[in-house]
């Protein structure tokens, strides 16, 4: 499992690489601009080549780009749907620059309208970003559950990767606090199983490349988005230990979200060594 964090781009691309070695990350995940501003940064090759020379040679072997939250591919309002697909765009075009394993999306959510139209219209918007761009991947986000939101559960990820038209650039996202908000109890190793048994069944397990590793500040169902930082939560050390542990999240980039330093990701690894020995060498 390639652990890592959430790191600033403050100073430059090449400087997010930079706290990335220094806190012993595995896996990286930047904003490819503010994340609550509609303007989009001004990277060029240099900066592009400058980032893939800090990472060269480090022990970061996995990048992912985290879209910005203001992005609403669901939108009935034109003017939003311009916007989103614009900045969608942007930000598969610096993680083809960068190399990133794949841009990490908030789909978008109803705002009233029934689930299949907001659906359609996310479908259409994604897919006009996906056609603009050549390489990088879009990992499309679990939600927690808030009425509205797109990508709740399993089969509406589904469908919204067959409204696109199954580009085999899409895959999934899983955050373990939004999992464990929309009703998945990632803390029963049973459970999770069954999960990542209806993503297969679903999706594909090719389509999942991307984990985001939070606790969660409210309960199993509760349907809200509230992160923790690890152990701190709902989930705690004995269910995070479940979730870093499952043998087929192996070889995949895991991001921490929250509070995010060297101490929280030796926390993350003994929480997920313990996962380990609990599981025994049969898993």
């Amino acid at each position: 499992m390639l652990i890592g964090g959430h790191v600033s781009t403050a100073g430059g691309l090449d400087k997010a690489a930079g706290r990335g070695v220094e806190t012993r990350s595995d896996a990286i995940q930047v904003f490819n601009q503010s994340p609550r501003a509609w303007r989009p940064t001004k990277y060029g090759p240099k900066d592009f080549a400058r980032f893939r020379e800090a990472v060269e040679g480090s022990r970061i072997r996995s990048v992912v780009i985290h879209a910005v939250y203001l992005i609403n591919c669901a939108t009935s309002d034109g003017e939003l749907r311009k916007k989103s697909i614009a900045s969608l765009t942007h930000a598969l075009r610096v993680g083809e620059g960068i190399g990133a394993a794949g841009v990490v999306l908030h789909s978008g959510a109803a705002k009233g309208d029934p689930v299949d139209v907001a659906l359609k219209r996310a479908g259409e918007a994604i897919g006009e970003a996906l056609a603009e761009t050549a390489s990088c991947p879009l990992l499309l986000e679990n939600t927690a559950g808030a009425k509205g939101l797109i990508g709740r559960d399993v089969g509406e990820l589904a469908e919204l990767v067959e409204r696109i038209g199954g580009d085999e650039r899409l895959g999934i996202c899983l955050d373990s606090c939004h999992l464990f908000a929309s009703g998945y109890d990632v803390r029963d190793a049973d459970a999770l199983s069954a999960l990542l048994d209806e993503i297969d069944a679903e999706l594909g397990l090719e389509r999942l490349r991307c984990l985001h590793v939070n606790d969660s500040a409210v309960p199993l169902g509760a349907n809200r988005d509230r992160h923790a930082t690890l152990g701190d939560g709902e989930i705690g050390r004995d269910g995070l230990a479940t979730f870093l542990s499952e043998p087929r999240f192996e070889e995949l980039p895991a991001i921490l979200e929250t509070k995010f330093d060297r101490g929280q990701m030796d926390k993350a690894r003994r929480i997920r060594k313990r996962g380990l020995e609990r599981r025994g060498p049969a898993r």
